[in-house]
């Protein structure tokens, strides 16, 4: 039951097929496409570190006037007792 004869064959067969054609302008138009890829990447890179740059400037901006690890104040009084 080994299939590995069998997948040989099917690779020879397809081997000895006659090759398509390649059309005559497919270098210029994978050039073109792989620039387009290529920027679109830098372009998201460079968003998504401008978007993490102002995610830390607001938070420090309002980590600094909000102080949130101090202590919230008090809005009731202790009980006076001993008085």
């Amino acid at each position: 039951m080994n299939s590995t004869p069998r997948k040989e064959a099917e690779v020879r067969r397809m081997l000895e097929l006659a090759r398509p054609e390649v059309p005559a302008d497919l270098v210029p138009r994978a050039a073109r496409r792989g620039g387009r890829l290529l920027r679109r990447r830098r372009v998201a890179h460079r968003f998504l570190w401008a978007l993490l740059v102002v995610a830390v400037v607001v938070f420090t901006v309002w980590a600094s006037t909000t102080h949130p690890w101090s202590p919230p104040p008090t809005l009731t009084t202790p009980p006076l007792e001993g008085w």
